[in-house]
C-alpha cells in the first residue's frame, strides 16, 4: 500500500536468542544455500516509511542520525576497486570533512552492492542490498576500528576527542528505485532497549554489529528515487553519549511498493569512515 508520501511494507528485524545466550553470527557461509550459522531470530513486521523528498532539511546527522545531500561526482568507474580507492576515496574524504567539520577522516573500506534476484548467497564479490534493520557498529567495534586502522602512536590522543563512524552511501548508474535504503530517525529509537550487540565470528577474529528489534515508536524515512548525484551520510557510532546528539541510525533496504515495473536493479556503493574531531 502506498500514498504520495508514505508506503507500507514489511521490514525484517532480529530478536536475541530466547535462552539468554550471547547473540552471534558466523561468516562461515554455505555458498549454495546462503545460510549462516547464527542464534538470532528474524521476524517480519509491517511498517510505514515516509518519503522525505522535499523535506530533506528536517533530517540532520546529529539529530536524526542521517543526512541527505546533493553531491554529484564525476567518478564513474565504481567496479574498479583500485580506482575507487585512488580517486573516489580522496573526493569522499573532502565531502565528509566539509559536511561534518571533522579534522581527520580515514576511510577503512567500501562495499558495492547490486540487487541480484534469485541469488541467495552473499559473498564479498557479489554483495546485495541488506533487507534487515541493523547498525553497522557497536561502541566496542568502533573503538576496535580505531586501533585497527590508525597508527598505534595516534590512537590514545584520537580517543580523547570526539570520533564517529559514518557511512557515505550513493546509488550507482541509476536512481535507487528498487530496494531503496530506509533510515530510522534516531529520535524515535530507545538506544538501550531497541538494539543489541551481535558477535560476528570470522575465522581469524571477532567483530560486532548491532541488531534492531521492532518497535511501534520507530519512525522510518527514505528518499524516493535517490539518484547517483545524491548521497546519504549514515551515522553508525558517535562517542558523544550524553544525549546531546544522535548516536546512530538503524537502516535497511526494503521492497518499495511504488517501484515502477522494470526499474533497473539497485546498485550502490557505501564507504565507511572513521571521523575525528579536534574538540
Amino acid at each position: 500500500m502506498a500514498s504520495s508520501d508514505i508506503v507500507t511494507t514489511k521490514l525484517v528485524f532480529l530478536l536475541p536468542p530466547s535462552d539468554g545466550s550471547r547473540p552471534y553470527q558466523s561468516i562461515n557461509t554455505d555458498e549454495k544455500a546462503g545460510v549462516r550459522d547464527r542464534n538470532i531470530v528474524p521476524m517480519e513486521q509491517s511498517v510505514k516509511i515516509e518519503n522525505v523528498r522535499g523535506k530533506e532539511h528536517l533530517y540532520k546527522l546529529d539529530e536524526a542520525g542521517f543526512q541527505l545531500y546533493n553531491r554529484p561526482t564525476k567518478f564513474t568507474d565504481f567496479r574498479d576497486d583500485e580506482k575507487v580507492m585512488k580517486e573516489y576515496y580522496p573526493e569522499s574524504i573532502e565531502i565528509i570533512k566539509e559536511l561534518t567539520g571533522a579534522s581527520r577522516v580515514v576511510l577503512f573500506d567500501h562495499t558495492r552492492r547490486l540487487r541480484r534476484p534469485g541469488q541467495v548467497s552473499d559473498t564479498p564479490d557479489s554483495r546485495q542490498p541488506v533487507p534487515q534493520a541493523h547498525v553497522d557498529q557497536t561502541k566496542k567495534s568502533s573503538i576496535d576500528r580505531v586501533h585497527r586502522h590508525l597508527p598505534p602512536e595516534d590512537v590514545p590522543e584520537l580517543l580523547r576527542h570526539r570520533f564517529q563512524i559514518i557511512n557515505l552511501w550513493r546509488p550507482i548508474g541509476n536512481p535507487a528505485l528498487e530496494y531503496p535504503l530506509a533510515f530510522c530517525d534516531f529520535r524515535s529509537v530507545d538506544p538501550e532497549n531497541d538494539t543489541f550487540p551481535v558477535a560476528l565470528v570470522y575465522p581469524d577474529r571477532e567483530g560486532e554489529t548491532m541488531s534492531v528489534k521492532p518497535s511501534d515508536k520507530h519512525e522510518w524515512k527514505y528518499l524516493r528515487g535517490m539518484t547517483p548525484d545524491e548521497i546519504a551520510l549514515i551515522k553508525c557510532f558517535d562517542s558523544v553519549e550524553d544525549g546531546s546528539v544522535s548516536r546512530f541510525t538503524p537502516h535497511t533496504s526494503f521492497e518499495d511498493p511504488t517501484t515502477p515495473k522494470g526499474a533497473p536493479h539497485r546498485e550502490s556503493i557505501e564507504l565507511r569512515a572513521l571521523v575525528f574531531y579536534d574538540d
